[in-house]
């Protein structure tokens, strides 16, 4: 039987080797190690699709553990407080082997012969704080903390805003709780531009951008060697420049190589550039082509206006090629961001967020 391929390319699985995002990392674990006051214990997490959001925060989570933390994961999206509190009482339950303290509740009597119920349920009066300040306080009170993470962030959610201001409220009580959310750029913009969650504007930012290669290198020849096999200097060359430092095909090239040297216990050049080329098709296939044909006929028109800059593109030098007026221009810059196609820079600068997906939009253009 082969050796089981060790890279991952679902979106969201935690590779066996984090490439890159060391200062993260670092100033996450100092913040879990340290505790109360550590402003990294309130972080976003920023970039593209495909830039590792998901596989980091779980990761961050995991080393959680080893300093007395428990975490929950959930999405934004409606429901999401409730699945919290269930999530955090299914969390005490496991790890201190018994049900969430409450003080039993009075809810019959009788009489004849004399008789009483009574119930442990939280009652119709407590709201959502209220039940989750006690769960924080059992968890306190066997040394653990709870941090919440918080992926795919929807800043018109509701329950978003209510969430960020009980926590707050819980950081101002001292509990111990940390918060690491997750978004698109655009995403995240818009939450904290919204003046009831002003509190979190005071969150430590991190951006995922893209992965030095000297990371990427290392990281995938040491995920090879944890699967049992080598890659020669040349292959590691090819690889690296296929992956461009986006951590998606970091996983996605790793795959392909993989699989190309099912034969061989080295990944050769040879095989490298057969994985390579077989992991940018995937890409193409499963990603731009899908991205590509979700565009209207404005959105293209926008697109190609941004084809006549080398990396970066102004709204006002778009809108003037489309003949439009700027106002215009950035309604649809917000389709795109919306859709993960272009990334916002700054004020009024824009540029394509997916790798390969310029070249791809002139061939199709071209063709």
């Amino acid at each position: 039987m082969p050796p089981i391929n060790p890279f991952t390319p679902e979106f969201g699985s935690v590779p066996l080797v984090m490439a890159g995002r060391e200062s993260i990392k670092r100033e996450l674990f100092e913040a879990f190690a340290q505790g109360r006051g550590n402003p990294n214990l309130s972080s976003i997490l920023i970039g593209p699709r495909g830039s590792g959001k998901t596989a980091l925060l779980t990761y961050l989570a995991k080393e959680a553990a080893e300093d007395g933390w428990v975490a929950v994961h959930v999405v934004a999206m409606p429901g999401m407080l409730e699945d919290i509190y269930e999530q955090t009482r299914l969390a005490c339950q496991k790890v201190l082997g018994k049900r969430e303290a409450t003080l039993p509740q009075l809810t019959g009597l009788g009489v004849g012969p004399i008789s009483a119920s009574w119930s442990t349920s939280p009652t119709a009066a407590e709201n959502w704080r209220t039940r989750m300040g006690r769960l924080l306080q059992t968890l306190e009170d066997a040394n653990l903390g709870l941090l919440i993470t918080v992926d795919e962030v929807v800043p018109s959610l509701d329950e978003m805003v209510n969430l960020a201001a009980v926590y707050q409220l819980f950081v101002r009580e001292q509990r111990r709780v940390a918060l690491v959310m997750a978004g698109l750029p655009h995403n995240i913009s818009a939450l904290l531009n919204d003046k009831s969650v002003s509190f979190l504007r005071r969150a430590q930012q991190h951006k995922l951008g893209i992965i030095p290669d000297a990371d990427v290198r290392n990281a995938f020849k040491e995920t090879v060697a944890i699967g049992g096999r080598d890659v020669t200097d040349d292959a590691l060359d090819s690889c690296t420049r296929a992956i461009g430092g986006y951590p998606y095909m970091l996983q996605l090239v790793g795959f392909r190589c993989w699989q190309a040297s099912e034969l061989s216990g080295t990944i050769s050049a040879a095989e490298a550039r057969q994985g390579a080329a077989d992991a940018q098709e995937d890409f193409r296939s499963h990603i731009l082509a899908p991205t590509y044909r979700e565009l209207s006929d404005v959105d293209l028109r926008f697109i190609e206006a941004m084809l006549e800059d080398t990396k970066e593109s102004r709204i006002a030098d778009i809108a003037q090629r489309m003949g439009v007026e700027s106002r215009y221009a950035s309604k649809y810059r917000g389709r795109l961001l919306a859709g993960g196609v272009i990334d916002q820079v700054a004020r009024g600068v824009v540029r394509f967020a997916l790798p390969g997906f310029r070249a791809y939009v002139e061939e199709e253009l071209g063709a």
